[in-house]
């Protein structure tokens, strides 16, 4: 795809301040000259990238997790997902979550998507697979993460996202991609 802008140039940095480095990602402020001339000053999460999956069974099912969101206080419907550890490649980092957060192993993994989500004050970047030929592994999902196990047929999940059901926006973009792949849509 050939996408023209007016320019390519990059931002210069000339001052960056960390304000909080948590488990997963940091937040930082930073004065910068952007491509245009102009100065400003931008907030942003940097994060080590993520993987979500859309884990698919020989039955066609798409298993997915319930999992309990504290920012929202919510339980969420969403395909399993996680961040990057040091060192871990995304392909890695797509066989533990699944492993971890579903109990599965998979024989092939399909790169589908590299997201971008919230690229106004984020950096993170999130590679999409499709897990298929899945076999019960272990279900090991981190201390801090309540998650049930379900699986529901992937027209039904669509319907889920009309309905308002699934509001995740990872897991919306993941489901449409992985259905225009499996389906030809």
């Amino acid at each position: 795809m050939d996408v023209k802008t007016p320019r390519r140039e990059k931002a210069e940095v000339h001052e960056t301040k960390e304000l909080y480095r948590g488990r997963q990602f940091s937040f930082v402020t930073e004065d910068v000259t952007l491509p245009n001339g102009s100065r400003s000053e931008f907030a942003v999460i940097r994060h080590p990238g993520s993987t979500g999956i859309v884990p698919v069974a020989d039955d066609g099912m798409i298993v997915m997790t319930m999992q309990y969101r504290y920012a929202v206080g919510e339980y969420m419907l969403e395909i399993p997902a996680g961040t990057l550890e040091k060192g871990e490649s995304p392909l890695e980092c797509a066989r533990r979550e699944l492993q971890e957060e579903v109990g599965f192993a998979a024989r092939e993994f399909i790169e589908i998507a590299d997201i971008r989500i919230i690229p106004s004050y984020s950096d993170e970047r999130i590679h999409v697979y499709l897990a298929k030929g899945l076999t019960p592994s272990r279900l090991d999902p981190d201390e801090d993460e309540i998650i049930q196990v379900v699986r529901y047929p992937l027209e039904r999940l669509m319907n889920f996202v009309a309905e308002g059901v699934i509001t995740d926006g990872l897991t919306i973009l993941s489901l449409y991609q992985a259905r225009m792949v499996l389906h030809g849509v």
